[in-house]
């Protein structure tokens, strides 16, 4: 399954893959942005429809949609559009709806920048 989800996944090349950019991006990112990288994380490679991780965080429907729209600037300026997660289109997906994940890679780049983060918190 995971190799039909590798192939059949939107924008592919927009995906980061750098353990380094994504604790920067987990950094830069709003809480609401963080909130959600660490639902998609929870549940590595397991693309999820927006409502069913919306459910999981407690949020009202359509409101990963805003998340995603307010991180978009900061994609585009900062990571050349590059995104920490992935995306399956409703054309491709099982749900039929828009859904999206973490690979298991992405997951262990954004938990060892939460380690990082909690570490300097406490020196300081």
């Amino acid at each position: 399954m995971a190799i039909v989800v590798e192939v059949a996944q939107h924008a592919p090349e927009n995906v980061m893959d750098d353990p380094g950019e994504i604790g920067r991006f987990h950094d830069r990112c709003s809480p609401l942005m963080r909130a959600l990288l660490d639902a998609l994380a929870a549940a590595p490679d397991r693309p999820r429809p927006f409502p069913e991780i919306e459910d999981q965080l407690g949020w009202p429907h359509r409101r990963i949609a805003s998340v995603l729209g307010g991180v978009a600037r900061l994609r585009q300026l900062e990571f050349g559009g590059r995104r920490p997660y992935r995306f399956l289109d409703a054309r491709r997906s099982c749900s039929g709806r828009w859904e999206m994940w973490m690979d298991d890679r992405q997951a262990r780049a954004l938990r060892a920048a939460q380690r990082t983060e909690r570490t300097e918190a406490g020196r300081e």
